[in-house]
């Protein structure tokens, strides 16, 4: 019997006091379209082409927050960072959306022309 992974959440506030103490990496797994337009500053984008290269080079130790459109896919993204020895990961809930709705003068965006 496998064991069970307890996917630990943070809210999008608690996500924001990490963000202003730089005491956390935050992942974005949303699709390179939508991180090209509008991100949490400093977050990392991940897909298939560079996710091995984030596992294997990331300081395992430190904590790591994860985000998705709504806070769904990154609770699967955040299960496989533990299962890859990542010590401290979080699935932030309500995802890039809920950040966007309370936090939207905190992204770097893309310039409009």
């Amino acid at each position: 019997m496998q064991d069970e992974i307890e996917i630990k959440t943070i809210s999008v506030d608690e996500a924001k006091q990490r963000l202003d103490q730089q005491s956390a990496v935050f992942l974005d797994v949303r699709d390179p379209g939508s991180y090209q337009t509008a991100h949490i500053p400093g977050a990392i984008l991940v897909n298939d082409d560079n996710l091995n290269e984030i596992i294997g080079t990331a300081d395992k130790s430190q904590t790591h927050i994860l985000y998705c459109y709504h806070g769904v896919s990154s609770q699967g993204g955040a299960a496989y960072f533990q299962e890859m020895g990542f010590k401290d990961v979080y699935s932030m809930d309500r995802g890039f959306s809920g950040w966007h709705h309370q936090f939207d003068s905190v992204l770097e965006q893309k310039n409009s022309i």
